[in-house]
């Protein structure tokens, strides 16, 4: 339970959320396509996907498509009810599923999402870069300010007491 409420915030955080969601579906639609084209059984290649999807809110939703499979239900139905994965990912599997190539639409899925996963890393990077410059320029200023600072107090109170030295003295 505490796995799956962090996995949930974690989904839902705005730079963070959007790029785990889709690893995730990543990884499991790879798994899941992999793993039918291998000739494993649906239900047992869902069970081992759920097993290994690495974050609880996939795996819930995969156990109710396990479930909902072994009902009688199709795999799109219950991704679409489940609001986890986007529309189209769902809409993919339907069209997977009716022309009996949920395999290599699984597949699909994934490289697409692969790709999408490379583009916001690549925009985060370049994001990143800026703020790794203020915060470099930021630590070097308060070094300096630290080093300084100091100085330039005793300087100012040498001149200072100098001054008023050389007026009581004379």
């Amino acid at each position: 339970t505490g796995r799956f409420i962090l996995d949930s915030i974690k989904l839902k955080l705005p730079v963070i959320g959007p790029l785990s969601g889709k690893i995730a579906v990543t990884r499991w639609t790879r798994t899941l396509g992999t793993l039918i084209g291998a000739g494993v059984p649906i239900l047992d290649a869902i069970a081992v996907t759920a097993e290994t999807a690495g974050n609880e809110v996939y795996t819930r939703m995969l156990n109710n498509v396990h479930n909902s499979i072994r009902q009688g239900d199709t795999f799109a139905g219950p991704l679409k009810q489940s609001k986890t994965v986007d529309l189209i990912v769902a809409n993919m599997v339907a069209v997977g599923e009716e022309t009996g190539d949920l395999d290599k639409m699984l597949l699909k899925i994934a490289d697409e999402f692969d790709e999408q996963v490379d583009v916001l890393v690549a925009s985060l990077m370049s994001l990143l870069e800026p703020v790794m410059i203020i915060v470099l320029g930021s630590s070097v200023m308060v070094i300096v300010l630290a080093i300084f600072l100091p100085m330039i107090q005793i300087i100012t109170g040498l001149s200072g007491g100098g001054a008023a030295g050389g007026a009581s003295g004379g």
